[in-house]
């Protein structure tokens, strides 16, 4: 695989995982900021968001792209929950929204304490219902990816959303810029990127807590750092091993933090997802396009 500039291989482990012959496919380009990518198994489509461009984008197996939703209300993150919806963060509307099997919208989180949200970000969803966000300043920093404005948050939170009835908890208020977040395969950990190192003298790193009940986070501990760049989306594999952003591609962490290898891609990474009828094809959103590469291991995420 030493032939593969694609790849670079710190640990044998990854070498397994990858695929010498497989190619690094640039599937759309023309965007200004991709992220938020999310693959609908049942629809046979990836979905993304070109926040810049206010639009979500969506991309066929048989290569043809075409606007999914204009305006988006400058979505990022996007996630489904267990019955399939689709789940968005707006920095636009500076929300949580799902978008229900009619197409109506459901605002799900706009405030908290009285006051608005600072620009939702990333957004994962519990298999108990429970909607678990980031909301960092991005949004409201400029008017490029959102609407310029003073936050009314007095910090920067991640939050979870009670399926039952629908109150919203800061489950962690101590974060520079709180950004991707996903939970475990086992549902027993959730994992936190802190991307303030973009703006601050900080570590890049994510963190990882104990999910208690469902609802709540104990025992917060560093997981690893990015020696390129900062930490953005990510996701898991079934082999609990880690899948992140990077401005220099996508790096692979192991279960116990050891950087496996990296995934060279031309433009900074901002997101991926697992998708493809296997779950082992990678989708990578970077800067101004899409990317997908296929691997040996599986993604874990439903549906």
């Amino acid at each position: 695989m030493g032939d593969n500039p694609i790849y670079e291989i710190r640990d044998e482990r990854f070498g397994a995982m990858v695929i010498g012959s497989a190619g690094l496919e640039e599937l759309y380009s023309g965007c200004r900021w991709t992220e938020g990518p999310v693959w609908f198994s049942d629809l046979n489509c990836l979905l993304w968001s070109d926040i810049p461009n206010e639009r979500m984008m969506r991309w066929t197996p048989d290569g043809t792209v075409s606007v999914f939703r204009s305006p988006s209300n400058y979505v990022n993150g996007n996630t489904r929950d267990r019955q399939g919806r689709l789940v968005s963060c707006e920095h636009g509307g500076r929300r949580v929204t799902r978008t229900e099997t009619d197409g109506t919208i459901t605002v799900l989180a706009d405030s908290y304490q009285g006051k608005r949200l600072n620009s939702p970000n990333d957004v994962v969803v519990h298999s108990d219902g429970g909607v678990w966000f980031t909301d960092p300043t991005y949004g409201i920093l400029s008017d490029y990816e959102g609407h310029k404005a003073e936050p009314e948050q007095p910090t920067r939170n991640v939050y979870r959303i009670d399926p039952a009835s629908g109150a919203i908890d800061a489950v962690v208020e101590d974060f520079i810029q709180p950004n991707g977040l996903a939970f475990s395969p086992d549902e027993t950990k959730l994992y936190i990127a802190d991307s303030g190192s973009a703006k601050h003298d900080v570590p890049r790193h994510i963190r990882v807590f104990d999910v208690i009940d469902g609802g709540a986070l104990t025992n917060s501990r560093y997981f690893c750092s990015l020696d390129v760049g900062h930490p953005d989306g990510f996701r898991f594999d079934i082999a609990g091993n880690l899948w992140t952003s990077a401005s220099d591609g996508v790096h692979c962490f192991s279960p116990d933090g050891t950087l496996l290898g990296k995934i060279r891609v031309p433009q900074t990474v901002s997101n991926l997802t697992f998708g493809g009828p296997k779950k082992n094809r990678l989708f990578i959103t970077a800067t101004r396009s899409v990317y997908s590469i296929y691997i040996k291991t599986t993604g874990a995420q439903y549906p």
